[in-house]
């Protein structure tokens, strides 16, 4: 097996001592291991995709996190509640469904609405909603998706679903 040297500045030995013993010993595994990951996001990112992190539950209590790039994204606001729907293509070429749905009878309304700012951003939808519910449905083709997005907004994702993330203009 072919050796390689790698001269770590002294400032640097705390972070290859703390990989090491994250990895269990194998300094080369954890320097293998990081070097998979660093080429994996930048070869996405030169493609167009990013890191995205995605909130997940009641109230968004969890969170997850894939490369992906944005297909579309849909807000409707009625009497009822909030929808947000956004539809993603992952860097792995499957389809990823986000949406929250916060209902108007579920709105906090424990705070003191003169003091705090974020309530009022709350009411006036402004930035994205911290309460309802938030869904993660994935799919390897966008077709799964056509029942469950309003059928505009479905027509505009599946438009675009198969084109290149960025296409280079020779101009």
């Amino acid at each position: 097996m072919p050796n390689k040297t790698i001269y770590v500045s002294d400032d640097d030995l705390p972070l290859f001592t703390r990989a090491q013993e994250l990895i269990g010993g194998n300094l080369s595994g954890a320097i293998v291991a990081a070097l998979r990951r660093f080429i994996e996001l930048e070869e996405g990112r030169r493609e167009g995709y990013e890191e995205v992190v995605l909130r997940v539950g009641h109230n968004g209590v969890r969170q997850v996190r894939f490369s992906g790039t944005l297909l579309g994204e849909w807000r409707d606001l009625n009497d009822r509640r909030i929808e947000h729907i956004r539809v993603y293509r992952s860097l792995k070429g499957k389809f990823v469904l986000h949406a929250q749905y916060s209902n108007w009878s579920e709105y906090p309304t424990e705070a003191n609405w003169l003091k705090d700012l974020k309530n009022w951003r709350r009411l006036l939808s402004v930035g994205d909603q911290d309460w309802g519910d938030f869904t993660l449905t994935i799919a390897d083709e966008i077709t799964e998706f056509r029942d469950k997005l309003p059928a505009k907004f479905y027509e505009r994702v599946a438009s675009v679903a198969d084109l290149p993330n960025i296409e280079d203009l020779d101009i």
